[in-house]
């Protein structure tokens, strides 16, 4: 037997306003029903989606590659160990990308974060004259282009 929420209760139960579980609606990262008075009703499974989604965000993973990682997911039924898990490795690679890019930045720019940069001269920030310009745009220093995220 199914447990029907209403969208006040998966709002209250999953922390985020009822205005983002509409949002996350029209980016079919969620689905609901209507019920005979035309109110949204949501399943309770719904919880553990909204839960997947605000954490991947937290980690900088996009709505984009939410929605597709949750598209993976079964339809008509509550994703089982085995769903999550595939849908998990999904995001191991970018994952990894973006923490080994986040590491770079911590040791690049650990003289500079507090100190305004003092070494000009060792800044990876530092691009004299615009001469990475040719190399295309932002960071050219801490960013390998062949590591780009999707």
């Amino acid at each position: 037997m199914q447990h029907f929420l209403s969208v006040g209760e998966v709002a209250s139960r999953s922390g985020i306003a009822v205005s983002a579980l509409h949002f996350y609606e029209t980016k079919g990262l969620i689905r609901s029903t209507r019920s005979a008075g035309n109110q949204r009703r949501y399943d309770s499974g719904v919880l553990r989606r909204i839960a997947v989604i605000r954490i991947a965000q937290d980690l900088g993973v996009s709505l984009a590659e939410i929605g597709a990682a949750l598209a993976s997911l079964p339809e008509g039924r509550t994703p089982n160990a085995a769903d999550w898990a595939r849908l998990s490795t999904i995001w191991r690679d970018s994952l990894d990308q973006r923490i080994l890019r986040l590491q770079r930045l911590r040791d690049g720019l650990g003289d500079c974060i507090g100190c305004g940069c003092l070494s000009t001269i060792h800044c990876p920030l530092r691009n004299p004259d615009d001469r990475l310009g040719a190399n295309g745009s932002g960071p050219r220093l801490l960013i390998d282009p062949s590591e780009a995220l999707p």
